[in-house]
């Protein structure tokens, strides 16, 4: 069977699982238009706020723009007027089912058809987050919490990463984009590979290997609430739907790929430097703080990914580098120190080799979860070089500089990811 036959099969199949998904009937003239239900109100949150960001002297949203270049404008104005339909919990809750999953579907198919472009895929999930806080309907907090959650998860693939039987299994996960103070029209190239790779055969040493992808929020509450562990353990746990490898990716530094070795326990990221509600995770590089909702661990757990075959992908355009630093409190207290070969025993953990944000604490919830189950696979993270635009574009919300360096780092992600899985595969003491 032809990776081109899968993918055609599987994209028929999502397509019969979307007909089949009862939607609320969306009208034109429906008799509740969408200003009267929503709730001006209630305010957005700081995320959602940034839908309203113009740039320049444009005066439509640069989020507007975005949305329409991805095509998802559609998806997200037919769940309003769901929204504005529904006459109870159990209509809202299909609504947010079915278009949550078309959104997620119908980004992917966007992006594997040669649109790399993660945000719209962004900024139409906070559009129908904020459709549902505002949304005008009397049901309970925890019920409308409920919807949300609800909402995010799916939109974010996470209810949709069921593997095929008869394939070799591939879990990988990307961020949202962020530092969207700084400029509102940023993407995450880590959150287009995730929708790059999502769903996708790829056929390595000879054998199938299926990629299931998921994209996590650059919030500290999710992480907190357990969406790491949410996503992961099904694919963690012994079974048949155990992964062979996984993988969490995000942005990191310019110019370069990074394999990180030692994932830290700790958020230390300064209060200057929030999430993308503009919060800030507790702790510094002298006050570190352990991340709330993660159960026993070590300090420091290494990755077990192959990073001698991943080296193998160190090619144009950008360089791939094994990265074993570490930032601690050495034993016994004192300044933290940073070192270039790993930590010391009995330190407290400030900076795992990917630093002391979400990402590091992607990585390391999804190894300790690991550890905790006892599955013996390999796993770890990858940082991508930071996704920049043209220097002389300012106002545009792309560029041929963006658009070919996005594409570029999506390409040598999945090289990276194919060089590991090789590895993996053609080991000696493998068992099937």
């Amino acid at each position: 069977m032809t990776r081109s036959i899968i993918n055609g099969t599987t994209a028929a199949a999502c397509t019969l699982a979307l007909s089949l998904t009862v939607l609320p009937p969306v009208q034109a003239r429906s008799s509740v238009g969408t200003a009267d239900c929503r709730d001006q109100t209630v305010a957005p949150t700081v995320e959602q706020a940034r839908l309203g960001r113009t740039l320049g002297a444009d005066p439509v949203p640069v989020a507007e723009q975005i949305i329409a270049r991805g095509d998802l404008g559609r998806i997200a104005g037919g769940f309003e007027r769901a929204l504005c339909s529904a006459r109870s919990l159990a209509a809202a809750r299909l609504a947010v089912d079915g278009y949550g999953r078309l959104l997620w579907q119908r980004a992917v198919d966007v992006v594997q058809r040669g649109d790399h472009d993660d945000r719209p895929l962004y900024w139409a999930r906070l559009s129908m987050a904020l459709a549902l806080r505002q949304w005008r309907f009397d049901i309970a907090p925890d019920q409308r919490a409920a919807l949300a959650k609800r909402l995010e998860y799916i939109s974010r693939g996470i209810t949709s990463t069921r593997f095929a039987p008869g394939a070799d299994k591939l879990l990988v996960s990307g961020f949202d984009p962020f530092d969207l103070n700084s400029d509102v029209r940023r993407g995450n190239p880590s959150g287009s590979a995730a929708l790059r790779l999502d769903g996708r055969f790829l056929r390595v040493a000879g054998r199938l290997v299926q990629v299931q992808a998921v994209v996590f929020p650059v919030r500290y509450a999710d992480f907190d609430a357990g969406m790491v562990e949410d996503a992961f353990r099904p694919h963690l746990a012994e079974g048949d739907q155990r992964a062979d490898m996984f993988a969490t990716i995000s942005q990191g530094r310019p110019g370069a790929f990074d394999l990180e070795v030692w994932n830290g326990r700790r958020r230390s990221t300064p209060a200057e430097r929030g999430d993308n509600n503009d919060l800030w995770g507790g702790g510094t590089p002298t006050a570190p703080v352990v991340f709330p909702g993660v159960g026993p661990g070590a300090e420091f757990i290494a990755a077990t990914h192959p990073h001698e075959a991943m080296l193998a992908a160190d090619r144009r355009p950008f360089p791939v580098r094994r990265n074993p630093s570490v930032t601690e409190i050495p034993a016994g207290g004192g300044a933290p120190v940073t070192r270039q070969d790993g930590p010391t025993p009995g330190s407290i953990a400030v900076s795992g080799s990917g630093g002391g944000f979400l990402s590091n604490e992607s990585a390391y919830r999804t190894t300790r979860l690991r550890e905790a189950i006892g599955a013996d696979l390999p796993g770890g993270h990858v940082h991508t070089p930071v996704l920049t635009m043209d220097p002389a574009n300012t106002t545009e919300i792309t560029d041929p500089v963006f658009e070919r360096n996005r594409a570029d780092i999506g390409a040598q992600t999945e090289l990276i990811l194919r060089a590991g899985l090789q590895a993996v595969i053609t080991a000696p003491d493998r068992t099937d």
